[in-house]
């Protein structure tokens, strides 16, 4: 159970390293596309590596295709009611609807999303429970996972506000049917967009904006 529990730390405090270099190589030098390259490479040989010792890991992380249904429709409302309220700010704002960059920002920012939500609730949050399941309840994981994955969105303040909430309702579906490719999706899809036509970033743009 020792070495067991110092394995999940182990991984709870990459997690953390992973966000602490978000603040040097995205907020300070801009280096996007390495940060998130960089992330992904990392995390996915992780992943392959934990997947040959155990073959059940991709199960129990949530990389299954049960309850991806349930989970997904689950998340819909929240989709939905979020993309019509960024759609009305943006017009209202007068943003540029006809741009390609949206295309490849909703088809790729998925893919980041889900490297996200593997991070912060298949393994913060779910290390967590188990570490502190005497201790901690459901709704205290959920609470501290928001807590971190806001604080990791720091300077922008309405995407601190943003991600808290997302992930309180994120959380709350992971553990319910524990499948994280609808958490994925719906987190970039509705976080692309957030980008675009609220907070006029061009993610599209930034990934490449050191060359």
């Amino acid at each position: 159970m020792k070495k067991i529990n110092r394995e999940k730390w182990i991984e709870i405090l990459a997690v953390i390293l992973t966000g602490l270099l978000k603040f040097v190589l995205v907020d300070w030098l801009h280096f996007n596309l390495f940060y998130i390259t960089g992330v992904c490479l990392f995390w996915i040989v992780f992943i392959v590596l934990k997947h040959r010792k155990n073959h059940d890991v991709l199960k129990n992380w949530g990389f299954q295709r049960l309850h991806f249904s349930r989970s997904f429709l689950f998340l819909i409302p929240f989709a939905a009611v979020s993309s019509a309220i960024i759609i009305l700010y943006g017009i209202n704002k007068n943003a540029t609807f006809l741009n390609w960059h949206v295309i490849p920002i909703l088809i790729f920012y998925p893919v980041w999303g889900l490297i996200q939500q593997f991070l912060m609730i298949g393994l913060i949050s779910a290390n967590l429970k188990f570490i502190y399941s005497h201790r901690f309840n459901q709704a205290h994981v959920i609470l501290m996972t928001s807590m971190l994955f806001a604080l990791a969105h720091i300077p922008s303040y309405p995407l601190v506000v943003y991600a808290f909430f997302m992930e309180l309702l994120f959380t709350y579906a992971y553990f319910r049917w524990k499948n994280l490719w609808s958490l994925g999706i719906v987190h970039g899809w509705v976080s692309g967009l957030l980008y675009f036509f609220v907070l006029g970033r061009d993610m599209w743009e930034e990934l490449f904006e050191i060359f």
